[in-house]
């Protein structure tokens, strides 16, 4: 786990320009000791769909990772393709949101109620940049079509519950549209109080087109692409 979390540092100094270093790394073996150290984390995980919840195996604070050691992880899997692999990212996936704070401060770490709120009205970019980040988009295709199949339509940008299985494909499809750096400059750029914005910006076209094109992503990728 941890020489796979200094290859994402490396990565992410790439991509970002930066990355955190002297993170610790908190493992627990079952998910109410990582409830208890992680109080903001119950919150997300009641707030978001059904079928992102068994994904929310980490929380992250100020120079700090919280996650499910492998086991757990492991055991927390369903039996969609990708679920165990994605899981098991879950360390990188925390580790990506520090990185996602440095590189933006609007953003958290540090945690307080105003700034959870802010984590909660730009959640698609906090945690799909994570996904994003952390590798973990390609993995969760079992995950979004349950919930497109059990939750309706879904806002774009993904609304709050839908942020950690939709979030990513919004990273994803702009790397294939823009680039890698249109997909750092959205990170870094991106504001609680005008996030619509921002993507469209990175996108370099109206929000309206981009959903079109981002719901036609959805099909693909649900249908096998």
């Amino acid at each position: 786990m941890l020489s796979d979390l200094e290859d994402l540092r490396t990565r992410l100094e790439n991509v970002l320009g930066s990355a955190p270093g002297d993170i610790a790394v908190v493992m627990h073996s079952h998910p109410a000791a990582l409830a208890l150290a992680a109080p903001w984390l119950p919150l997300a995980r009641a707030a978001s769909a059904p079928a992102a919840r068994r994904y929310y195996a980490g929380w992250f604070t100020h120079g700090e990772i919280h996650v499910l050691a492998p086991p757990a992880l492991e055991k927390r899997a369903s039996g969609a393709p990708g679920s165990r692999e994605a899981l098991l990212r879950s360390p990188g996936h925390e580790y990506a949101h520090l990185a996602i704070g440095a590189t933006n401060p609007a953003l958290p770490p540090p945690f307080s109620p105003a700034r959870f709120h802010r984590y909660v009205r730009l959640a698609w970019l906090c945690e799909g940049a994570a996904v994003y980040l952390s590798g973990q988009a390609g993995q969760l295709r079992g995950a979004i079509a349950r919930r497109l199949h059990e939750g309706g339509r879904p806002a774009f940008p993904p609304a709050s519950r839908d942020a950690l299985v939709l979030g990513g494909t919004v990273f994803a499809l702009l790397e294939i549209e823009r680039g890698v750096d249109a997909c750092a400059r959205l990170i870094a750029d991106a504001n609680p109080r005008d996030g619509r914005a921002a993507l469209s910006a990175a996108f370099g076209n109206t929000l309206a087109e981009v959903e079109r094109t981002w719901r036609q992503y959805l099909g693909e990728l649900t249908q096998g692409g």
